[in-house]
């Protein structure tokens, strides 16, 4: 087992955002975490890098406890984490975003793996330009090359597609699909498009106020939950 949580709550401050959190994941297997705007699914990831106040319960990383393991342990332990908004360095240059991931690896390689810039050739073609003058999407594509410049066995997405056009949308799903099946890189994403859930994940999550409502295999994300617990 990978990632097992069980029974996990946690805080900002004293204010419980997450409650009773159960589920695991294997090695090379991606998870959709599902739920609408402000039921926690932000919060999920950041609980799972150890960048909320406190948790209580249990999470564990490849059977090791972590729940007390701080963040850079967790990222030296192979989890790449690309936050809702992307996090990008607007001043600083598309090379110099990439390499800022090479500060987490073990082999302290300060140099651009190659495939970051085969996955995202504009990237390559553009690496001195500003960050801050990318598209939306072209931001998106760095924030991932950045997560595996640091080379993860786990990569983290909050909301990978969200305000991203359609073209590149469809490029980040093939790049996910790539990374995920051919690679073998193990993913976790929450996303808002079920079309891209469905045809990513291997199973999924649904959130609702804190709370895992429904889960299983991705086959099992019915109609009926979506309707039930993530239509607006």
């Amino acid at each position: 087992m990978l990632l097992e949580l069980r029974d996990v709550n946690s805080f900002y401050g004293n204010t419980p955002i997450l409650r009773n959190i159960s589920f695991d994941l294997d090695e090379g297997q991606c998870l959709a975490v599902l739920g609408r705007n402000g039921v926690g699914k932000t919060t999920l990831m950041r609980t799972i890098m150890g960048l909320t106040t406190r948790m209580t319960g249990s999470l564990s990383i490849a059977g090791k406890d972590a729940s007390r393991m701080p963040t850079y342990l967790r990222s030296q332990a192979g989890f790449g984490y690309i936050p809702q908004g992307r996090g990008i360095l607007g001043k600083f240059t598309v090379r110099e975003n990439i390499q800022l991931g090479t500060f987490a690896r073990h082999d302290r390689k300060t140099s651009i793996p190659p495939m970051c810039l085969e996955l995202f050739p504009y990237l390559a073609e553009n690496l001195a330009k500003r960050a801050g003058l990318l598209s939306g999407g072209q931001q998106q594509q760095l924030a991932i090359a950045r997560a595996l410049a640091t080379d993860p066995k786990v990569l983290l997405l909050d909301e990978p597609t969200e305000g991203i056009q359609p073209n590149i949308v469809q490029e980040i799903e093939r790049t996910l699909h790539r990374l995920n099946k051919e690679v073998g890189l193990t993913l976790i994403l929450t996303e808002q498009h079920i079309k891209v859930a469905r045809e990513l994940a291997d199973k999924f999550i649904i959130m609702d106020t804190g709370r895992v409502v429904a889960q299983g295999p991705i086959a099992e994300l019915s109609n009926d939950l979506i309707e039930q617990h993530l239509t607006l």
